[in-house]
């Protein structure tokens, strides 16, 4: 494996603090140093000036579809989308088929992963078996086999009795509870947020009290396991109070925000444009504010994706009859540094850790930082760079994105996985 040396750029290590020019050299699939004028014999030299220089991002929020739905998207598809967006590590969600929710199919997820993806691939275990919230999956198994947290997502888990078994269970394991926090009650039959533009348009609201409520069960719940818990693409504005509530008591609990939650709310939907429609839905312009203010306030640690790649086919019907779900991978950064950095809502350093110190926190993974020794994976992009987004010329097998044609300043350069560049513009 050849030697890389990173030369002349900002490095940002949210980790340990550092933050300065440098330079950074990567030896035998592990980073080697970092420091002033570093120098390497034989070593491949890439020059970095004017950018900046992060650990591997990570996104601890992706569906891949494989097993089961590889017309939609496949790990080796979905991965190199993930390479493209600047991601070296990503965590797919169970909702597959069959579902993870044992051993063999987490097994074939990682090992299928080794062979095909570009990208770290770390799996989530669901909750429950087939994720139908009635009998707890064979967790520790899964554990076993690769898979570093457990969530339903997609299908919350209704059964407040389970979910505080299953918290139990995980906490003994020590691996957290990611929620996708809605109460199928309160918003079934729902295809976008309650509120004055689902009247205008005609459309079924999902209320943000059906995410609320969920919240607040499960960090009750939190508090009586003592597990890790996370709250899944939070988007409303009484949720972040309550996770900054949970936090405050020094609950262990923790959330992530998408970059489209942050981005657009339920007024800048096109009538009846499919390319808006996901879960959690596009909220009111008050819930955008308070997630920002989260992301500002430390109330929400991560920023995910949620990635949701659908085919065309699927997709392309009447709002109401289209699946919930965009891509997200490869505008991740660009939306970000578009409504946070550039906005001076945060610094770079802060967005960088909520791309990689914070989910690998979150999910105790051996990735997220530059420290020597550490697996060279390496994040190189721009705060400057002029891009347009065109979804035509996606890694990505789906087109499901409301950003198409897009005008972006700042997005990825180089992505480095294992001290090898797996994609550069």
């Amino acid at each position: 494996m050849p030697k890389l040396l990173i030369k002349n750029g900002r490095v940002i290590d949210p980790a340990s603090g550092h933050d300065a020019v440098a330079d950074v050299l990567l030896e035998d699939g592990l980073i080697a140093g970092v420091g002033q004028n570093l120098s390497a014999s034989g070593a491949k030299v890439i020059d970095a000036t004017g950018c900046i220089v992060a650990p591997g991002f990570i996104d601890m929020h992706v569906h891949l579809r494989e097993p089961g739905f590889e017309h939609a998207e496949t790990i080796e598809s979905g991965a190199r989308a993930a390479a493209a967006g600047g991601f070296t590590s990503v965590c797919p969600m169970p909702n597959t088929s069959p579902v993870n929710d044992n051993a063999t199919v987490t097994s074939y997820i990682v090992n299928k992963a080794k062979s095909h993806a570009v990208v770290n691939v770390f799996p989530i275990g669901a909750i429950t078996k087939g994720s139908l919230g009635e009998e707890l999956a064979a967790i520790g198994a899964m554990k076993r086999a690769g898979a570093v947290a457990i969530s339903d997502d997609g299908r919350p888990v209704m059964n407040a009795r389970v979910m505080r078994r299953a918290m139990e269970l995980a906490n003994s394991y020590g691996i957290p509870v990611i929620n996708h926090c809605e109460d199928l009650h309160l918003s079934a039959g729902g295809d976008m947020h309650e509120g004055l533009q689902s009247v205008r348009l005609g459309l079924r609201g999902i209320p943000g009290c059906s995410e609320d409520v969920m919240v607040a069960r499960d960090i009750l719940l939190a508090e009586v396991t003592g597990a890790r818990y996370h709250v899944a693409h939070i988007s409303s504005k009484h949720s972040v109070e309550m996770v900054q509530f949970a936090k405050a008591k020094g609950l262990p609990v923790t959330s992530e925000v998408t970059p489209h939650h942050i981005a657009l709310a339920d007024k800048d939907i096109p009538p009846y444009d499919s390319n808006f429609k996901m879960k959690p839905p596009l909220r009111g312009c008050c819930d955008v504010e308070a997630v920002v203010a989260g992301v500002v306030s430390g109330a929400i640690d991560a920023i995910a994706t949620d990635h949701a790649p659908h085919p065309g086919d699927e997709k392309m019907q009447e709002f109401e009859k289209c699946p919930f779900g965009i891509l997200g991978l490869e505008t991740a950064i660009g939306v970000s540094l578009e409504q946070l950095v550039h906005t001076g809502k945060i610094g770079v350093a802060k967005m960088v850790d909520m791309f990689t110190a914070a989910p690998a926190r979150i999910l105790n993974l051996n990735r997220g930082t530059l420290a020597k020794g550490a697996p060279a994976d390496v994040t190189i992009f721009s705060t400057e760079l002029e891009w347009v987004y065109d979804v035509n010329k996606s890694a990505s097998k789906s087109r499901n994105t409301p950003f198409h044609n897009h005008k972006f300043v700042g997005g990825p350069v180089k992505t480095i996985v294992g001290g090898e560049i797996v994609w550069e513009l």
